[in-house]
């Protein structure tokens, strides 16, 4: 197998959650295929890049701060087509009303090389080992210190 696509699909699910994290949605949109569907969850199901990214661009504004990490993946490439696994824990902090939520699932992705060359997800979605949400209330000592798009530094 070719490690240097391998490298190229592992950079790509990075930069997916990056840009997601970052609320980057321009680049978010440019990993996934016009025709990408994608399902987080049972009932969090989208085809096509601008459901997917409108429905994440809507969901997480300023007041939702996402972590997402990706790690032990496991990579199949098979010519212009490839398969992932990967291993997900994230963190959702939902700022407005002091709740966390953590999580734990597995991503299971099909990647395409597109006819500019460039690797993209033209499948995504998730099965949840676990989530659980939490009010930040219950740790009075909690505090938000900075939130880099809120709209002044008193969070």
């Amino acid at each position: 197998m070719d490690l240097e696509v391998i490298e190229e699909l592992r950079q790509l699910k990075y930069r997916y959650l990056r840009t997601l994290d970052l609320k980057q949605w321009d680049g978010f949109a440019d990993t996934l295929t016009e025709d990408v569907t994608a399902s987080y969850g049972p009932t969090l199901r989208f085809d096509g890049r601008s459901a997917v990214v409108d429905f994440m661009r809507t969901s997480l504004g300023p007041a939702i701060i996402t972590v997402h990490h990706c790690h032990h993946p496991e990579i199949h490439v098979e010519g212009t087509t490839g398969t992932g696994t990967w291993y997900l824990d994230d963190k959702v902090i939902i700022a407005e009303h002091r709740m966390l939520l953590t999580g734990a699932a597995f991503y299971e992705d099909t990647y395409t090389r597109c006819d500019d060359g460039k690797w993209r997800i033209s499948r995504t979605g998730y099965v949840r080992s676990y989530e659980a949400v939490q009010s930040l209330d219950d740790t009075p000592s909690w505090k938000l210190t900075h939130n880099r798009w809120a709209a002044t530094e008193s969070v």
